[in-house]
């Protein structure tokens, strides 16, 4: 597994604004899909391409173009809702799918209770977004259910991470890649990752 941390000063100076307790909701939103799409250009690197002949307007050439299948993004609900269209920007093409886990606050095992993913993973590459990887129960959950779908590498995108929570994932998930903005202190005595961006359903959606 790889762990990317993503150290560049234009995305710091927006996770600073998305930690900013005066960030309004429409503010939040803007900020987390602009910072998704820096992740998503990291961890989307790798990504193999081939030559194909071309007309510019000025003549012929052999340019670049991604090769093979175009990668897929699977939003963890909810908080990866607001991370999805940054990654659609720049790839419109890519299917879309959704997995719900929540964390039991009292045994912290990952429950799912929704999971929607495209008909054809197998072999293809994964961006899911979760806008933060805590104790990493939900993340290892929704990467096993991806690897039942058949889905080829993992690029697991978050804006924060505790070392517990990329600790666990590459425990059970020793192939998937993790991109995230910053690397936080830690997670507070109910497992929530601090000093993070507080609590996201309120500031992505203005619910609880």
């Amino acid at each position: 597994m790889s762990v990317t941390i993503v150290n560049h000063p234009v995305l710091q100076n927006k996770i600073t604004l998305l930690r900013d307790v005066r960030t309004e909701s429409a503010s939040f939103r803007a900020l987390m899909l602009e910072v998704t799409q820096l992740l998503a250009y990291e961890a989307t690197r790798a990504l193999p391409i081939e030559n194909a002949d071309i007309d510019t307007p000025l003549g012929a050439t052999r340019s670049p173009l991604l090769a093979g299948r175009k990668p897929a993004v699977v939003a963890l609900m909810r908080a990866g809702l607001g991370m999805a269209d940054g990654v659609l920007r720049l790839l419109p093409s890519a299917p879309l799918g959704h997995i719900g886990v929540y964390r039991d606050p009292s045994t912290q095992d990952a429950k799912t209770y929704y999971c929607k993913l495209p008909d054809d993973l197998v072999g293809r590459t994964v961006l899911v977004v979760d806008a933060v990887l805590a104790t990493g129960h939900t993340a290892a959950a929704a990467c096993a259910l991806l690897a039942q779908a058949g889905a080829g590498q993992i690029e697991y995108l978050s804006v924060l991470a505790a070392p517990q929570g990329i600790t666990y994932l590459q425990e059970r998930h020793p192939a998937v890649s993790i991109t995230c903005g910053h690397l936080d202190d830690g997670l507070n005595a109910e497992g929530f990752i601090v000093p993070g961006l507080g609590d996201l359903g309120r500031r992505l959606f203005g619910t609880q």
